[in-house]
């Protein structure tokens, strides 16, 4: 037992978020994965349509309408939840007993594993390879599967690569699934930053699906809290009662300005498209120029998981931070020690000056 389990072996913390919110924050900061944070002042908020309390009940109902709209759901199928997390571990603690088989990709968004654990699961991993383009392997996947299986969790776009899988993966993982009556869960927090090809939600292909997203990554409203989980009906029903034992009642204020944001989230969208627009040849500039960086490279996405060739990434990260005011995610929080998550939400002018940084530090300890 260490500090980060109980008795029984469930995981009590998360390493990754301890850091984020630790050591992350640096003058040049390659270590986010969304969009720079939303001014308020860019949104129509009106003091006198904001009120601290309300009637929310199981959902505050112009919240779920526009959530609904948005994800081209009915309102039925839609929980709100506090940000992607709490979605997510609302989700799979309505999904999974103690003891129940879940298969979860690796690497992956630390948190998703962690409350897996936490939940008491029996967790199995499938492999998404750097040499595969961080391709899920729907073969492997079904290898994998047993009777004993309730959960597949993926992450799309795959946090940390921005790998997309596309309509014909998900319809066989689908498949995979349906052969053992288990169930789906996709992290979609980054979809929309595949806003070029527009991609449309796992939830429409599949009653197997349950679906969490959140405001934060791609629209940079993060402090709204704004999560969602998209499941049939049923499903919904038995989240929103569980969730009583989590949050019992939202923050109203937020609700009524994440109808605001929803209202008017071209605005967002427009600028975060922009940002990606500009900051994405530069990223690729910089990765194609490195030999010493292994990628496997994505069209799309927020962030990228190369491979650090010639240097050890704790000394890589060390160097970052005190000497060229910059940060990146060290790959261990992926469980992957030799990668680094290189995060590209930022002003341009920061990710130009952070990736020139990167490049002096790895140029430092090869020579």
């Amino acid at each position: 037992m260490t500090n980060k389990e109980d008795k029984q072996g469930r995981v009590l913390s998360s390493d990754y978020m301890h850091w984020s919110k630790t050591q992350a924050n640096a003058r040049f900061n390659l270590a986010t994965s969304g969009m720079p944070n939303f001014p308020l002042r860019d949104l129509p908020v009106k003091i006198e349509e904001l009120e601290i309390t309300g009637t929310s009940g199981y959902g505050y109902p112009p919240l779920l309408e526009a959530l609904a709209a948005k994800s081209g759901v009915s309102k039925e199928c839609v929980v709100a939840a506090a940000g992607t997390s709490m979605a997510n571990h609302l989700a799979m603690a309505t999904l999974i007993a103690p003891g129940d088989e879940v298969l979860i990709e690796q690497p992956t968004y630390g948190l998703l594993l962690e409350v897996a654990r936490y939940l008491g699961a029996e967790v199995k991993r499938f492999a998404r390879k750097i040499n595969n383009r961080f391709a899920v392997d729907v073969e492997e996947i079904s290898r994998q599967l047993t009777a004993r299986t309730r959960l597949v969790v993926l992450t799309n776009l795959h946090n940390p690569s921005s790998a997309l899988i596309d309509d014909s993966t998900v319809r066989e993982i689908r498949e995979a699934a349906r052969r053992v009556d288990a169930r789906v869960l996709v992290d979609e927090a980054y979809l929309e930053a595949a806003h070029e090809i527009s991609p449309r939600s796992s939830f429409h292909l599949g009653e197997e699906f349950v679906v969490t997203s959140s405001l934060t990554k791609f629209y940079g409203l993060s402090g709204l809290r704004c999560g969602w989980i998209l499941a049939a009906p049923d499903l919904a029903k038995k989240m929103w009662r569980l969730n009583d034992l989590f949050a019992s009642t939202p923050v109203h204020a937020a609700e009524r300005l994440s109808v605001t944001a929803l209202k008017n989230i071209e605005v967002p969208a427009a600028r975060a498209r922009r940002l990606l627009e500009a900051n994405r040849p530069l990223l690729i500039s910089f990765l194609r120029s490195r030999q010493d960086l292994e990628w496997a490279e994505q069209e799309y996405g927020t962030v990228a998981f190369p491979r650090v060739l010639h240097a050890d990434v704790g000394k890589l990260c060390g160097l970052l931070a005190q000497k060229y005011e910059t940060s990146v995610v060290p790959g261990r929080f992926f469980e992957m020690p030799d990668h680094i998550r290189i995060g590209i939400g930022c002003e341009t002018e920061a990710l130009a000056a952070g990736l020139e940084r990167l490049g002096a530090a790895l140029d430092e300890l090869r020579a």
